[in-house]
């Protein structure tokens, strides 16, 4: 970090400004893919929220995964008690699309390595 020091300020001492800081180290999801175990799915997470009714998360479960009305419920539901569901789960692009298609219905959607 540089830091550089001079006078200014409002009371005329000095002034610290600092550089910005060294890029991160890389995280586990940055890793090449062939340093992950490429067997491992992912999953679709979706989180509560106080917007969406009940009904329309069922409805969009229904429409984006094709899950009759029942299984969307109960995934509702868990969504709405347990304060998360795990909607989907495949390869990385895969989960990566559900995510999309979930936050362009309005819905709060993460994705994650099974475990």
């Amino acid at each position: 970090m540089r830091v550089h020091v001079g006078q200014g300020g409002r009371g005329g001492g000095p002034v610290t400004r600092l550089s910005a800081p060294a890029e991160p180290a890389t995280s586990v999801e940055e890793l090449p893919d062939e340093l992950v175990d490429a067997d491992t799915p992912w999953q679709t997470i979706v989180w509560n929220d106080p917007v969406n009714l009940m009904s329309y998360v069922t409805w969009v479960f229904q429409k984006l995964f094709g899950y009759d009305k029942a299984k969307a419920t109960a995934l509702m539901m868990d969504v709405h008690h347990k304060g998360r569901a795990t909607v989907s789960s495949g390869s990385r692009e895969k989960v990566e699309g559900d995510v999309a298609k979930l936050h362009a219905a309005g819905l709060w959607a993460t994705m994650q390595r099974a475990s």
